[in-house]
């Protein structure tokens, strides 16, 4: 404490004992502190107490030197005079001079890189990959039809040009007729100036068309759902039936195959690859009657609780006759092992075959009754227009089509998502 606040002392101590001060020149003096000097208002602490002596006993006293400013750096100066009336606690570590100072400004909100993201309606993952693989699979059949809208006026030549397109993509006649037919009386409803407006129309026509192909394989009406599986050499059937064995299997039914394919080399091998890819089972024996096969292997699945029996049946050509009644025969010993069997008949067709692939639906629905298509490697043909053909002459539901040699390249099929991928 400065020493303007310390006490006298006492009166009644005789003066003779206390020894006088000693007299220092004014020179000597350090400068005193007032009060109300800088160093005391801004809360500095003094290096020490500085100590007032009387005054000296001099009848005129020279007057003390003004207080020394204190030095301080300029940020430190306040904009206020006066203290607040209520001044803030003040922190140990924070000088008191910057009481007053203005608040800083709050810090700008920082975003944790681990904050959840707000959510977002997105389509699903897993559907999404499949529509761009999609639409590269079918990139071959559509650049041709796409390439006619590109700077074309709406007039007699467009549609000229997407004839031949669609002729050449394997539409086919009767297909490509109904399409342009249809287009023009959208063209004229909706008043569309511009060939992009067209090449939308076209797209919606294509699903229309395309419409009565979506139905679902329901798998559950009976225990087990025995499904069929026929297809010429080289369709891609086997490999079918192991993307549709993942298919099933990610959708949480047991399956038992039957290697019913005893007459093509390496079948069985194959198959089994496919059963120990998936981890399921399999009922097989090499060179045995593929009808004796189909029937143990809806038995087995019968007794065991299985959900689908998968029956692999040998690759026939519909041109062969005696193969095809083979067919037949496999189909009747299947009705004997389970009396509402076989619950799906399904044909496996290859999208390169083209117009070829329409003859395949026509024969093998007359000698089986197909309940459904597999469309396999479409991804390797410009000919994938065939399944507007197959709408129009012959519309047997399209369960899958395949756009790839993965496991997860077998995806249901969509009418509209088919036309928007074709289309680009």
């Amino acid at each position: 404490m400065f020493s303007f606040f310390k006490k006298k002392p006492p009166a009644e101590t005789p003066a003779a004992s206390v020894a006088p001060p000693p007299v220092e020149t004014p020179a000597e003096v350090p400068p005193v502190r007032s009060a109300f000097s800088a160093a005391n208002w801004f809360g500095l602490k003094p290096e020490a107490d500085v100590v007032v002596p009387p005054p000296a006993p001099t009848p005129t006293p020279t007057p003390a030197p003004p207080p020394a400013p204190a030095t301080l750096p300029a940020r430190d100066a306040p904009s206020v005079v006066s203290p607040p009336p209520a001044p803030a606690p003040v922190v140990q570590e924070v000088p008191a001079f910057l009481r007053n100072l203005p608040p800083a400004p709050p810090p700008a909100p920082v975003v944790s890189p681990q904050a959840p993201l707000a959510p977002v309606v997105v389509a699903a993952p897993e559907r999404k990959g499949w529509m761009d693989k999609l639409r590269n699979g079918l990139r071959k059949t559509g650049t041709s039809i796409a390439a006619t809208f590109v700077n074309a006026q709406i007039d007699d030549a467009l549609y000229e040009e997407l004839e031949s397109a669609l002729l050449m993509a394997d539409t086919g006649v009767k297909a490509t007729e109904h399409l342009l037919d249809d287009l023009r009386g959208r063209v004229k409803r909706t008043m569309a100036t511009n060939s992009d407006q067209v090449k939308v129309l076209l797209a919606d026509a294509i699903t229309d068309l395309l419409k009565p192909l979506e139905k679902q394989l329901v798998i559950g009406q009976h225990t087990p759902t025995v499904i069929m599986v026929a297809g010429v050499n080289g369709a891609g059937k086997t490999t079918s039936i192991g993307k549709l064995t993942k298919h099933l299997a990610n959708e949480g039914a047991s399956v038992l195959l039957a290697a019913a394919d005893t007459f093509r080399a390496a079948a069985r091998e194959q198959l089994l690859v496919w059963a120990d890819r998936n981890t399921v089972e399999i009922v097989s024996n090499e060179g045995g009657d593929p009808s004796a096969v189909s029937f143990d292997a809806v038995k087995a699945g019968k007794a065991r609780g299985k959900d689908v029996v998968l029956v692999d049946t040998a690759g026939r050509l519909p041109t062969q006759l005696h193969l095809m009644d083979e067919l037949k025969k496999i189909k009747r010993v299947v009705t004997k092992a389970d009396a509402t069997a076989p619950h799906e008949v399904l044909l496996v067709i290859d999208g390169n075959t083209g117009q070829n692939a329409l003859q395949q639906v026509r024969a093998f629905d007359e000698t089986l009754g197909l309940t459904g298509l597999i469309v396999t490697k479409l991804d390797g043909t410009a000919k994938g227009g065939v399944l507007c053909a197959i709408a129009r002459e012959r519309p047997i539901p399209v369960y899958f089509i395949g756009v790839g040699e993965k496991l997860e390249d077998l995806e249901t099929f969509d009418a509209r998502e088919f036309a928007q991928a074709l289309l680009g």
